[in-house]
């Protein structure tokens, strides 16, 4: 997950041991380290410690390189843009969804208000990306 919002990594963690299973969930504060952390460069070379991601969540707006930038570098990289990504964001843009869903994603998804709908949202995404 891409968030530079700790709050929000906090929740989305807590509803991911909730939805159940045995996840290795993995945060970057923006896209610049999520960069890094999928093309294993920097504080992530070595790939052990940086398994590539079955689905990333991906915030549209954070510091340093955003989500927007992320997205295009991520769908342009031919050892990366098979992995799903997840827009998770605040913005209800249509220009934003439109955008990204061009680029590639493969859901826009508004954060969720509530932590019942947070949960429903995660269990939806569980079931289509994981494996384990």
């Amino acid at each position: 997950m891409a968030e530079d919002d700790p709050d929000d990594r906090i929740i989305v963690e807590h509803a991911f041991l909730e939805v159940g299973g045995k996840w290795d969930l993995r945060f970057v504060d923006d896209g610049e380290e999520l960069m890094h952390y999928l093309r294993r460069t920097g504080n992530y070379a070595y790939s052990l410690l940086s398994p590539l991601p079955e689905f990333i969540l991906l915030d549209l707006n954070m510091p340093k390189k955003d989500g927007r930038q992320a997205l295009a570098e991520i769908k342009a990289d031919p050892d990366l843009r098979e992995i799903p990504v997840v827009i998770w964001t605040t913005s209800k843009e249509l220009r934003d969804k439109v955008q990204c869903e061009e680029t590639g994603a493969v859901f826009y998804i508004t954060k969720p208000a509530g932590y019942a709908d947070l949960i429903d949202v995660l269990q939806e995404l569980v079931r289509r990306f994981c494996s384990g």
